[in-house]
């Protein structure tokens, strides 16, 4: 009997891949592992469902046994891989069942940074990183009127705009000047701080929590200047750390992530890796769309043409509806920031020594520019 191919992980990663690979092979045994439930589900929808009005359920679009169905796989949910053999070609699971593989594809995804915070309450901070985690917070926002958030990044961002639908207040904390700093120029940041101050967004740039205590059925958030922010609820989005323990385990290369060729294999023949938890030819990019462009390189691969994966450049949206925003960060070399205000909005271009566009931000009105600028981007991964 063929061995099968092995997905380790059930999110937007592993279940692209499992369906692109069915188009080319439909006969191959197929066996997902998760550790959650394995129902398919948008994880980028989670920081803009409240405005949806969005439940934990209606969030899933198909459940488990309607992928394995779909798939014609073998889906073990709620299931941990305990150790992987690369010698003998198998994973172990944490009841110890041994399954052999053909090809393995470790899609683990990534876990919160936890920041040290001290203070009684700080066991109670929540974090947003599934289904699961976001029925959590959803269900302690029925009592809440304002929301701490630590973090002014991507997610941070995100859901501070969102909790705008359900009239709660929400409270950004970050040490950097201005919101989305990895991402954006200065003056494109405070712009962005501008228009969600308007909408209803407080922020708390330039300061940094230091501790979460509790007062009475709520919280104070404890800055290093030695303010405090009064909260229901205090979330962290600080960002997200790639799941590589398992596969430093077996021997595998690790460094951010999983370390992979432009193949998607990693150090080790017949391991492959993809999504949030794999480090592709030095980038590890935790966006839609390089998943997307994996999933069709790998599917590819695994069934029989050695297929590459590239990357053209691919802008991010991010889903701030209060200051709608398009970032296409400058991944390969460092470029000079050339902000130019427009009506409505902000052009930000990125200009490399050689005078060439490396990465722009479109703010407000400007995000109709996202087209033309793209097209003079260079490939984030040729």
């Amino acid at each position: 009997m063929t061995a099968p191919v092995v997905i380790v992980g059930a999110g937007l990663a592993g279940y692209n891949l499992a369906r692109e690979w069915r188009k080319l092979d439909a006969e191959t045994p197929l066996v997902i592992v998760a550790r959650d439930a394995a129902d398919f589900y948008s994880k980028p929808m989670l920081s803009n469902a409240l405005a949806g009005k969005k439940t934990p359920a209606t969030l899933v679009m198909k459940p488990a046994a309607k992928m394995a169905e779909e798939l014609k796989a073998t889906i073990r949910a709620n299931t941990e891989v305990a150790a992987i053999d690369t010698v003998a070609r198998t994973v172990t699971l944490v009841d110890g069942e041994v399954l052999a593989y053909r090809d393995l594809v470790l899609a683990l995804g990534a876990d919160p940074v936890r920041l040290p915070l001290l203070g009684d309450g700080a066991d109670d901070v929540l974090s947003v990183n599934d289904l699961g985690d976001y029925a959590r917070f959803s269900e302690r926002l029925e009592s809440a009127r304002q929301v701490a958030i630590l973090g002014a990044g991507l997610i941070g961002c995100e859901f501070a705009n969102d909790l705008l639908a359900r009239e709660i207040k929400p409270t950004v904390i970050d040490p950097a000047a201005a919101p989305l700093s990895r991402l954006l120029p200065p003056q494109a940041g405070a712009l962005l701080a501008e228009r969600l101050t308007d909408a209803g967004v407080g922020f708390r740039c330039g300061d940094s929590a230091q501790r979460v205590e509790r007062v009475g059925a709520g919280y104070e958030v404890v800055l290093e200047s030695g303010a405090r922010v009064p909260a229901d609820l205090v979330l962290s989005a600080v960002g997200l750390r790639p799941r590589t323990t398992l596969a430093e385990a077996a021997g595998l290369a690790v460094a951010r992530g999983v370390v992979v060729a432009a193949s998607l294999q990693t150090s080790v023949p017949h391991v492959y890796a993809v999504g949030d938890c794999a480090e592709v030819a030095g980038l590890n990019l935790p966006f839609v769309m390089p998943i997307m462009q994996q999933a069709r390189a790998l599917a590819a691969t695994l069934a029989g043409t050695a297929t590459p994966v590239r990357y053209p450049a691919m802008p991010v949206l991010v889903k701030t509806p209060s200051c709608p925003t398009v970032v296409a960060p400058p991944v390969a070399g460092e470029g000079e920031w050339q902000c130019e205000d427009v009506e409505g909005g902000l052009i930000a271009r990125c200009i490399s020594a050689e005078g060439g566009l490396v990465g722009f931000a479109l703010l407000g009105a400007a995000t109709k520019e996202r087209q033309a600028l793209v097209a003079q981007l260079p490939a984030w991964l040729a």
